[in-house]
């Protein structure tokens, strides 16, 4: 009798194959939610990042009005010029320590952050007004700072003659 009472005690000891099974499958559920929730996460984290540095450019440009009458570099682009590059040659160290630049950035993309303005172009320092802008992964597609003061996110981006979007 001892011999089947320690028989029935071994089988009860270790997990069943479809008891395994059934917990995997739920941590690897798990782990696809967490998975899409962190891309998500990472997405709205670059976005700050852009608005951060469209902030960081547009007081630069703000600073830099206040030395010069109120003017500003003139860059008459249609598509907008890189701010990374001509606007910060324009601004110089004296206003902007260093160029940020787009968290997506490549030298094959179009992922830059872009500024128009009005004027004679060339980087002259004769525009009255400008427009600032970077694509968006998430919520409306841009982020927009412009000279009067107005910041928002648009779907679209139409900008002429540096005049204000929103």
């Amino acid at each position: 009798m001892e011999k089947s009472k320690v028989k029935s005690q071994k089988s009860k000891i270790g997990f069943t194959l479809i008891e395994l099974l059934v917990v995997i499958s739920i941590i690897g559920i798990l782990a696809a939610l967490l998975l899409a929730r962190f891309g998500t996460a990472e997405k709205s984290g670059r976005d700050a990042q852009r608005k951060s540095d469209i902030n960081q450019y547009r007081i630069a440009l703000e600073n830099s009005a206040v030395n010069t009458n109120g003017v500003y570099p003139s860059r008459t682009t249609g598509a907008g010029d890189r701010a990374s590059t001509l606007l910060c040659g324009d601004l110089g160290t004296s206003y902007l320590a260093d160029c940020p630049e787009d968290p997506r950035y490549s030298a094959s993309s179009w992922d830059y952050y872009r500024y128009q303005s009005n004027g004679s172009g060339g980087g002259a320092v004769d525009a009255t007004q400008y427009v600032l802008w970077a694509k968006k992964e998430t919520g409306l597609d841009y982020w927009v700072a412009c000279s009067d003061g107005k910041i928002g996110e648009l779907s679209s981006v139409s900008v002429s003659s540096g005049n204000c979007p929103l």
